[in-house]
């Protein structure tokens, strides 16, 4: 590794995960930069998460307004799911990928992530965006208090909107392991997993045990998924379908490999 890289790498996880592109040939700036998605230009913000999460009515009425499919408790509840892996992969993952590229990243602030209205792109936006108000923090303190803020968030999720821990700790995960998923199928596939699963475990939280990193073949190709064992809800849309993760499949994929599915 370069002096210069290696001085652009302060955190321990994001220099491993620098070595494991490496062995691949891999560049982690170009990698990560390029899996980070523009950041959203002015946007409306109809409420925040803080609010959402001292009075979860708000999201529930909100959806139910935006989306007329949504007339009893268990579309309510896909819906509800689905928003929150939204959550988790427009707001949590964007900040471990820079995390994992600069070594440092801002911590979600719930009073600064918005939920925006519906909008008739052909290619809709994520309903959650973030404003951060705070500086970067260090990869120490960002484990930390990111595993101290969902943990926080869960019960709301789970009581007030209904959330699986299942689906709720997959997507979380889902989120967390953002850097591994951008090279899913260009790194080698079991460091690739060892790392992530590593990696899920530094969290105080559930997500390590509902997301399993596993090697598996695509056409003729090894690859690596984050396998869930929760499912999202999202295949319970009318716009939905099932996902690459998804844990539905997920003891086929296991049985497959010749693993034996823990319980969910």
């Amino acid at each position: 590794m370069a002096g210069s890289e290696a001085e652009a790498l302060p955190g321990q996880w994001a220099e491993a995960y620098s070595c494991l592109l490496q062995a691949s040939g891999l560049d982690r700036e170009a990698i990560l930069s390029r899996a980070l998605q523009p950041a959203a230009g002015e946007r409306q913000g109809l409420f925040s998460l803080k609010q959402c999460l001292q009075q979860p009515a708000l999201l529930t009425d909100q959806l139910i307004g935006d989306y007329p499919q949504v007339s009893d408790a268990g579309s309510i509840r896909a819906r509800v799911s689905v928003v929150h892996q939204d959550l988790a992969l427009s707001i949590i993952a964007p900040l471990t990928l820079q995390l994992f590229r600069d070594g440092e990243a801002p911590l979600p602030e719930p009073d600064r992530i918005f939920l925006a209205p519906v909008t008739d792109s052909e290619e809709p936006l994520s309903r959650w965006f973030h404003r951060p108000k705070h500086p970067p923090v260090d990869e120490s303190t960002f484990i930390g208090k990111l595993g101290y803020l969902t943990s926080e968030w869960y019960p709301v999720f789970r009581k007030a909107l209904g959330v699986s821990p299942g689906a709720y700790w997959s997507s979380i995960g889902l989120g967390l392991g953002a850097p591994f998923s951008a090279v899913w199928n260009l790194a080698d596939p079991e460091a690739l997993c060892d790392l992530a699963q590593d990696w899920l475990e530094q969290f105080d939280n559930e997500t390590n045990q509902f997301i399993d990193w596993i090697p598996a073949v695509f056409g003729e190709q090894k690859t690596a998924i984050p396998q869930r064992k929760g499912c999202c809800l999202k295949y319970l849309l009318p716009e939905g379908s099932y996902c690459g993760t998804c844990g539905v499949y997920r003891k086929g994929r296991l049985a497959a490999l010749g693993q034996r599915p823990a319980s969910a």
